[in-house]
């Protein structure tokens, strides 16, 4: 069944832009296409999670026409403390709203042949090797109305490319900015790691608002070549009011390995898909996710790791935490192909729920298509226990002071598991922020 929806832009308007931003013909052509295809299309459907009320689609601007920083000393106070003050040259990106305004690339690596620039930077002047990887392997353009709209309306976003045998040192980032109410920002990150290569990859959604009507659909697309590996780490905390898309989704060549370390903070309606497909043999897929839902929030976060190649290797590992009103649904999937021989899928979902009008809840599901494999999963739902609470408590430590013990301690497993430091300090800090 589709959905007919009337977009607040047109061709007329896509196409406008598109040639303003200096593309080619080929990304031109694509976002039409797009647009057609998201005028018919249906909205995804996440398990448990009712999203057709959500606004996905209406909004007054395309572009929000924000003012550069100069420097990063004008950056916010928050900002300033993601990037740290640390001497030394810095591989990092910035983005306000829509506008690419700080972009700083080491030599080292522009010696190696690192591509690292902004969405529309790399349409101009690197467009047939975007063309060769964008929304090809990862994500479909027309795998529904959210990627259709993406497609069409994509105003931001960052290309990373590490050449075959390259192995890159220090942390990529990017920070993506959010300080204007009404700004809808489509952003596409895409990460190619050929052959041999490696990289970190940091990311950091930020509000400066406390509260917006605005729009986010992201869509990551990550690509590893032979014996590639890319550390992807996200820590997302948009505002309350921001109603947020996030599909992030690897593939990984022979003996690659794509590690992804997220924490999803948001404070608005947040639909997240996470997945990654293990192409080549003996390729490994690990996920390490941490979130918090509180207020009157509603989330859902879908994680899959599908084994096409033999001996690859899956692993889910997620714990959330609901306060308030706030519900949570955690849906884990490990799909095992049809000769997939060798492959081991495991997950673990947990959910804890510090009120009476929170709601969590953990689905693992494990479709095996394949005899010679091995698999395994374990979820659990529940309450804060009222045992620990009093033990703590009758040690004189308050209540609330208890409950945050409690949360950072159901919570540390996969902090201290995640592999990229700046990843876990950040996730600290946010996770005592919203538990306060």
């Amino acid at each position: 069944m589709t959905t007919e929806t009337v977009l607040p832009f047109d061709k007329e308007y896509v196409t406008s832009f598109s040639k303003e931003m200096g593309e080619p013909a080929w990304l031109t052509e694509l976002r039409v296409n797009a647009l057609a295809s998201a005028e018919n299309l249906s909205l995804p459907r996440p398990d448990k999670t009712n999203i057709t009320k959500w606004n996905f689609t209406q909004f007054d601007k395309h572009i929000v026409k924000s003012e550069d920083y100069a420097s990063l000393a004008d950056l916010p106070d928050e900002v300033k403390s993601l990037i740290g003050t640390e001497e030394g040259e810095k591989t990092l990106y910035i983005q306000r709203n829509n506008r690419p305004t700080i972009l700083s690339v080491s030599e080292e690596l522009k010696n190696q042949g690192v591509v690292f620039v902004d969405i529309f930077t790399a349409a101009r002047e690197h467009g047939d090797l975007l063309q060769k990887y964008f929304m090809k392997d990862g994500v479909k353009v027309d795998e529904h109305k959210l990627t259709a709209l993406h497609a069409a309306f994509m105003n931001g976003g960052v290309f990373l490319y590490v050449p075959k045998n390259v192995e890159v040192s220090t942390p990529v980032q990017a920070v993506f900015i959010h300080d204007d109410k009404e700004a809808t920002v489509f952003n596409h990150v895409l990460v190619v790691a050929e052959d041999n290569s490696s990289v970190t990859y940091v990311e950091n959604y930020i509000s400066t608002v406390e509260e917006a009507n605005s729009i986010f659909n992201i869509i990551t697309e990550v690509v590893t070549g032979t014996n590639a590996t890319v550390q992807y780490g996200a820590v997302d905390t948009l505002a309350k009011g921001v109603t947020t898309y996030v599909n992030r989704r690897g593939v990984t060549g022979r003996d690659a390995r794509i590690e992804w370390a997220l924490g999803l903070m948001n404070d608005g309606n947040t639909i997240s898909d996470n997945v990654t497909n293990l192409v080549g043999d003996g390729s490994v897929g690990d996920m390490k996710m941490v979130t918090v839902g509180r207020g009157e929030q509603t989330q859902n976060f879908t994680t899959s790791v599908v084994h096409w190649g033999k001996h690859t290797d899956g692993q889910i590992l997620k714990h959330g935490v609901t306060k308030d009103s706030a519900t949570s649904i955690f849906n884990g999937i490990g799909k095992i192909e049809y000769g997939a021989t060798k492959s081991n899928a495991e997950q673990e979902s947990r959910v804890l729920m510090l009120s009476e009008k929170a709601r969590g809840d953990a689905n693992p599901i494990l479709l095996i298509d394949e005899d010679d494999v091995t698999a395994g999963h374990a979820a659990s739902v529940g309450r804060v226990d009222p045992l620990q609470l009093y033990y703590l408590m009758s040690r004189g430590i308050p209540k609330t002071e208890a409950e945050r013990l409690v949360i950072h301690g159901f919570l540390a497993p996969v902090v201290n598991e995640l592999p990229i430091e700046g990843v876990k300090k950040q996730l600290v800090e946010v996770i005592e922020r919203k538990v306060r």
